[in-house]
C-alpha cells in the first residue's frame, strides 16, 4: 500500500447498510479516512462540505443514481476519483459509468484485496493526473508572455506578432543574434496555440553530423545501416500534432534541405532505410543567426527551402536596440537566481544599470543572463550591486555573435568553480583599489564583513602587489 493511502480520503456512497459497515472497517484498516452516505442526495451535500480524493458508489440507488452522481462529480469536482458498484447482473452499467468517466468499477461481493488495489491505482492515476497539471503550469510559467521581458516598442511589436500567429499552424521562421531568446519565442508560440497539449520537439541542427541529423529528424528502419538494430521515430514522428522547432536551420547540409523540403510539402516523412511514407501533422517553427538571404544567393541554401519557411519572419532585436529593457530583465534574473541558489536578491544601483546600459551585449539577453547569475554568486545575496562590482565590459564573458552558442566554452580546465575565482579575485582587487587598500572601506564597498573579505583574501591569494593605488 502506497503512502498516500494514510491520508487519502474516502467517501463511500450505499444504501445497504451491509455494504456500508464492510467497506467501513477495511478501508479505515488499510489506513484510510473514510466517510460514509446512504443516498445519492447526501453524497452530494458532503462533496460540498469537503474535498475527497476517491468517491466509491453503488450505481443503483432510490433518488440520485450513482451515474447521476457520477455526473455531478465529473462536472463539479473533477479531481476527484469516481469508483463505481454494482451487483454481478448490472454489469452493463459499470461499463456505461466508464464510458461517462468513472475511474473503475467493482462487482459485488467486494473482495478486500481487490478493493484495496483498486483503490490504489486510482490514487495513483489522480496523482499523476496532478502532477502532469503541475508540469503544464511551469511550462507555462516559463513559456508565457510573463517570461518575455520588455516594455520598449521593438518588444511590444514581438508580442503582436507572436500572438497573431500562435493561432495558426504557419510555419515560422525567427531570425536573431545569439543569445536573443529564439527558442523562448518558439515556446511561446507553442503554448499559445491550439496544439499546446501536444509535444513541442526541439532540434539543434547545428549540433549534429549530416548523417545523425537525417536520423534524427526522420527516424529509420532496422537494419538501415550499421547499429541500427531497431525502428527509430524521428522527431516529425515524435512531434505528430504538435510543433517541431528546428534551431539554426542555416546549419543543415545540402541533402538534408532536400528532404525537409519535401516533408514541408507533402506531409509526410520517409524513414532512413524505409519506403512507406509516414503522414505527418506537424507544425515547424525554425530559428536561425544567419543570412539566410546572402546563404541562398550564395548556394548555401536552397532558394525554394527559404522561402516556404519564410512564411511567417520574425526578427529578435538584440539587446543593444532595447537598452531601456536592461534593468527588468536584470531584475528578473536576479530574483529567479536568488531563488534559485536560496540567497537574497541583490539591488541595482542606479550607477550599475547606468553601466549595463552602456554595454554592446554581443551575446544579447543570454550574456546579462550569465552575468546576473555571477553577480548574485559572487555578493553572496543581498546588498546593493554598485558599478564597481561589474567587471570591465571586456572582460566579460560572452559567446559572441557569430561563435559558438555554448557558454560553457568559456569555462577553462578548472571549471566554473576557477573561473568564478577569477572575477571574485578581480572584483576584491578593484574595490582595495578604489579604496586606496583599507579593507574596511573595501569589504563594506563589496558588501561583505570585513572578516569575510579577509578570508576571501588569503583563499585567492591577493597580495599588495596585486593592488595598484592610483
Amino acid at each position: 500500500m502506497t503512502s498516500s493511502a494514510h491520508s487519502a480520503r474516502i467517501l463511500v456512497c450505499d444504501d445497504d447498510r451491509a455494504v456500508r459497515s464492510a467497506l467501513t472497517v477495511n478501508l479505515t484498516k488499510a489506513g484510510y479516512v473514510v466517510t460514509v452516505c446512504e443516498s445519492g442526495e447526501e453524497g452530494l451535500e458532503r462533496l460540498r462540505a469537503e474535498p475527497y480524493d476517491v468517491l466509491l458508489t453503488d450505481v443503483k440507488m432510490t433518488g440520485l443514481t450513482g451515474l447521476e452522481l457520477l455526473s455531478e462529480v465529473r462536472t463539479h469536482w473533477p479531481d476527484t476519483r469516481v469508483v463505481v458498484m454494482t451487483g454481478f447482473g448490472s454489469v452493463s452499467d459499470a461499463v456505461g459509468a466508464m464510458k461517462a468517466g468513472a475511474a473503475d468499477y467493482l462487482i459485488k461481493p467486494i473482495g478486500r484485496d481487490e478493493l484495496l488495489l483498486l483503490l490504489e491505482r486510482a490514487l495513483e492515476s489522480r496523482a499523476l493526473a496532478r502532477e502532469v497539471q503541475r508540469l503544464r503550469r511551469e511550462v507555462d510559467a516559463r513559456y508565457g508572455f510573463e517570461n518575455l521581458i520588455g516594455v520598449t516598442p521593438v518588444m511590444q511589436e514581438l508580442y503582436e506578432q507572436v500572438n497573431a500567429v500562435a493561432e495558426s499552424s504557419t510555419l515560422v521562421l525567427i531570425h536573431g543574434e545569439t543569445g536573443t531568446g529564439k527558442e523562448l519565442i518558439a515556446h511561446a508560440i507553442h503554448y499559445r496555440s491550439p496544439r499546446a497539449r501536444a509535444p513541442l520537439v526541439v532540434v539543434n541542427c547545428g549540433a549534429l553530423p549530416e548523417n545523425l541529423l537525417e536520423s534524427e529528424l526522420f527516424g529509420h528502419e532496422k537494419g538501415a545501416f550499421t547499429g541500427a538494430t531497431r525502428t527509430h521515430q524521428g522527431k516529425f514522428e515524435q512531434a505528430d500534432g504538435g510543433t517541431l522547432f528546428l534551431d539554426e536551420i542555416g546549419e543543415i547540409p545540402a541533402s538534408v534541405q532536400v528532404r525537409l523540403l519535401r516533408v514541408l510539402e507533402g506531409g509526410s516523412i520517409t524513414r532512413v532505410g524505409g519506403e512507406r511514407p509516414v503522414k505527418v501533422d506537424v507544425r515547424v517553427i525554425a530559428a536561425t543567426n544567419r543570412d539566410l538571404r546572402a546563404d541562398v544567393k550564395s548556394g548555401g541554401f536552397r532558394a525554394d527551402l527559404f522561402y516556404r519557411l519564410n512564411v511567417f519572419p520574425i526578427r529578435l532585436p538584440a539587446l543593444r536596440e532595447r537598452v531601456d529593457d536592461i534593468s527588468l530583465l536584470a531584475e528578473h534574473f536576479l530574483g529567479r537566481f536568488a531563488e534559485r541558489h536560496r540567497r537574497q536578491a541583490p539591488t541595482l544601483h542606479e550607477d550599475a544599470l547606468r553601466t549595463l546600459r552602456s554595454w554592446r551585449w554581443p551575446g544579447n539577453v543570454r550574456e546579462l543572463e550569465h552575468l546576473m547569475e555571477r553577480t548574485l554568486l559572487l555578493s553572496g545575496g543581498g546588498g546593493l550591486i554598485r558599478s564597481i562590482h561589474l567587471p570591465d565590459e571586456g572582460d566579460l564573458p560572452t559567446t559572441g555573435t557569430g561563435g559558438s552558442d555554448d557558454p560553457l566554452d568559456e569555462l577553462d580546465e578548472g571549471g566554473l568553480p576557477a573561473l568564478l575565482d577569477r572575477w571574485e579575485r578581480g572584483l576584491i582587487v578593484a574595490a582595495l583599489e578604489a579604496e586606496g587598500g583599507v579593507q574596511a572601506r573595501a569589504a563594506r564597498r563589496l558588501g561583505i564583513s570585513r572578516s569575510n573579505l579577509n578570508y576571501r583574501i588569503g583563499r585567492l591569494r591577493v597580495t599588495l602587489q596585486d593592488v595598484k593605488f592610483g
